[in-house]
C-alpha cells in the first residue's frame, strides 16, 4: 500500500475505533469477541482500503464489513462455547447502581432479539446511522430497516419494564 493511502487508513481507524468496538460489542455482547470482530473487519478494510476510500459512504461500507464479520463469527461452531463465568446467568453480584442494572437489562433484551433486528437497532440507534446508511451497511432496503426497527423496538419494549422501556420509547 502506498504511504499516503496507509496514512489515510490509519487516520480513519484511529478516529472510528471506539465507535466500531462499541457497535461490535452491542452486536455480540462480549468484549473479547467484539475485539476479534473489529480486528477481522479492520483487516478486511485494510486489504480493500483503496476501494473503501473511493466509496460514497465509507462509514456505511465499514459497518457493512463489521456486520458481516459478526454474522460470519456467529456461524462458527466455537461461537457457542463459553469459557469461564457468564455474567448473564444470574449468578453475578447485584449491582448497586440502577443505571448498571438498566444497562444489563437492555443488553440482555438486545441479545434475545433475532440477529437482523439486533443489527438494525445497533446500527440505527446506538451507532447513530441514518435509515439509508443502515440499509447500505446491511445490504437491504430502507423499508426493511424501518420494519426491522419497528419490530425490534416493540420486542425490546415487551421485554423491558419501567425505566429501561422509557429509555427506548
Amino acid at each position: 500500500m502506498r504511504p499516503e493511502l496507509k496514512r489515510e487508513y490509519v487516520d480513519y481507524v484511529q478516529g472510528r475505533l471506539p465507535r466500531l468496538h462499541r457497535a461490535a460489542y452491542l452486536l455480540c455482547g462480549d468484549a473479547h469477541r467484539a475485539d476479534d470482530i473489529v480486528q477481522a473487519a479492520l483487516t478486511a478494510l485494510y486489504v480493500n482500503w483503496k476501494k473503501a476510500a473511493a466509496a460514497d459512504n465509507i462509514d456505511g461500507y465499514v459497518h457493512r464489513i463489521l456486520v458481516r464479520r459478526y454474522l460470519d463469527d456467529r456461524r462458527l461452531p466455537w461461537s457457542r462455547v463459553r469459557l469461564g463465568h457468564d455474567p448473564s446467568d444470574g449468578t453475578s453480584m447485584p449491582a448497586s447502581d440502577d443505571r448498571v442494572e438498566n444497562r444489563d437489562a437492555v443488553m440482555a433484551a438486545l441479545r434475545s432479539l433475532p440477529k437482523g433486528q439486533r443489527a438494525v437497532l445497533v446500527l440505527r440507534y446506538l451507532s447513530d446511522l441514518s435509515v439509508e446508511d443502515t440499509a447500505q451497511a446491511l445490504g437491504c432496503s430502507t423499508g426493511n430497516v424501518k420494519s426491522q426497527s419497528a419490530r425490534g423496538l416493540a420486542a425490546l419494549r415487551e421485554r423491558l419494564s419501567g425505566a429501561e422501556a422509557r429509555d427506548w420509547a
